[in-house]
């Protein structure tokens, strides 16, 4: 082989090489920051770059997406003197790939010591219970501090999520015993009703069927007496229709006044002036019929 084409093979060899270190293809979701002689030059995005070979350095990758980090359990004391331990996981976003790459070195350790140390101000500023009942508030406020101190990192805290808040074994069972307390008290509230509705619903059925009973008997009792008003009203009318004579009205006034007579309700008897005059009429006839046999007795004797 020649000189000539060994020179040729080496200068082929160098374009490679600086071609390779020229084109930089940067994936969707990354950016990449170049240095030129050791200073910021740019940011390149997704897409196919050109950079100056022994020049330009590009450095790492950055993930543009969202990353999520858990922390481990911290104990942090409540305003009212109680340890208790809480797991937090941060959702963040890097924005600007200037700033993460120059304004933050180890930014994990950075985000967890402002986690631990914003939770010990706001849970310090809470009693147990409202640091049980107010997670939203905790995150919402863990969230506003943290992003507004990493975003001059170029950090964006997306969200903040309590795992868990674990009080001592103590408060758990004090807790425990104070809920299944509630538990009863509102199963005894909840039988109570039960129970007094049960008797009401059974009083109101009772007061119900007694008034129905009630209004039944009533209704009975007006369909009898109109019966027996309609019966005695139509003896009447026949027998004046029939123009008896006062033996025989006298008789049928006999029968008819035992009708008048029934029912609870009679409290008062309306006499017709028919059947007085029958009265009148057959105490006559029988007072005659008694003076003749008072007659016929005495010649015997």
């Amino acid at each position: 082989m020649s000189a000539v084409a060994i020179v040729l093979i080496v200068l082929a060899g160098l374009v490679l090489v600086i071609l390779s270190r020229a084109v930089r293809i940067i994936p969707q979701a990354r950016s990449a920051v170049v240095e030129r002689l050791g200073r910021y030059h740019r940011t390149l995005e997704a897409g196919f770059h050109l950079v100056v070979p022994f020049v330009d350095r590009v450095r790492p990758l950055i993930e543009l997406r969202e990353q999520v980090v858990s922390f481990e359990p911290q104990p942090v004391i409540t305003q009212d003197n109680v340890v208790v331990s809480i797991d937090t996981v941060i959702y963040f976003q890097i924005t600007d790939a200037r700033a993460f790459s120059y304004e933050i070195a180890g930014y994990i350790q950075a985000i967890e010591q402002l986690t631990i140390t914003t939770l010990r101000n706001v849970i310090g500023g809470l009693s147990l219970e409202q640091a049980l009942t107010s997670r939203d508030e905790i995150n919402d406020r863990l969230r506003g501090v943290l992003d507004e101190a990493t975003g001059k990192w170029g950090i964006r805290v997306v969200r903040v999520e309590l795992k868990a808040i674990d009080p001592p074994g103590s408060i758990k069972d004090a807790m425990e015993k104070q809920m299944r307390a509630e538990r009863d008290k509102r199963a005894a509230i909840l039988t109570a009703e039960g129970t007094k509705q049960s008797a009401i619903l059974s009083s109101e059925g009772m007061r119900q069927s007694e008034i129905l009973r009630a209004e039944g008997d009533k209704l009975a009792a007006i369909l009898r007496a109109e019966g027996q008003a309609k019966a005695i009203e139509t003896v009447f009318k026949a027998i004046h229709e029939g123009d008896a004579d006062p033996k025989l009205l006298a008789y049928q006034y006999l029968q008819v006044l035992p009708q008048i007579a029934q029912g609870d309700a009679n409290k008062v008897w309306i006499i017709p002036s028919e059947f007085a005059n029958a009265l009148g009429a057959l105490s006559s006839i029988t007072g005659g019929v008694g003076k003749a046999a008072q007659q016929e007795e005495e010649p015997d004797r």
